[in-house]
C-alpha cells in the first residue's frame, strides 16, 4: 500500500515564496513522472508542472520563471519551489506521482492537497 504526504502550504504575501513537498512511501519499487496540479475555488483542477525520472521539466506558461519543480528519486519525493507568488496562484495544490508497487503495479497516486493563499 502506498501513502502520500504533502506539506508546505500556507499564507504568504504577494511576491513571497513557498516550497511544497510531497513524498510517497510504502512498497514502492519504481517511480516515473511526478507532477503538481492546483485547484482554485470554483475552477477545475489544472496541471502546473511536471518532471520526468531523468529530471526533464515542463511548466504551465503562467508559472514559468517563477516556479521550479524538482525531485529526489531516493526518497520518492517531489518538490515545488514557488517564488514571486501572485494572488492568482491561490489554490489547493496536489502532487501526483506515477509509481509501481506490489501488488498494484503502475498507478497514479495523489497527495491530500495543501492550501496556498497569496494575499495581503
Amino acid at each position: 500500500q502506498v501513502q502520500m504526504v504533502e506539506s508546505g502550504g500556507g499564507l504568504v504575501q504577494p511576491g513571497g515564496s513557498l516550497r511544497l513537498s510531497c513524498a510517497a512511501s510504502g512498497s514502492i519499487f519504481d517511480t516515473n513522472r511526478m507532477s503538481w496540479y492546483r485547484q482554485a475555488p470554483g475552477k477545475q483542477r489544472e496541471w502546473v508542472a511536471g518532471i520526468t525520472y531523468g529530471s526533464t521539466t515542463t511548466y504551465l506558461n503562467s508559472v514559468k520563471g517563477r516556479f521550479t519543480i524538482s525531485r529526489d528519486n531516493a526518497k520518492n519525493a517531489v518538490y515545488l519551489q514557488m517564488n514571486s507568488l501572485k494572488p492568482e496562484d491561490t489554490a489547493v495544490y496536489y502532487c501526483n506521482i506515477e509509481a509501481r508497487s506490489d501488488p498494484e503495479g503502475w498507478r497514479n497516486y495523489w497527495g491530500q492537497g495543501t492550501q496556498v493563499t497569496v494575499s495581503t
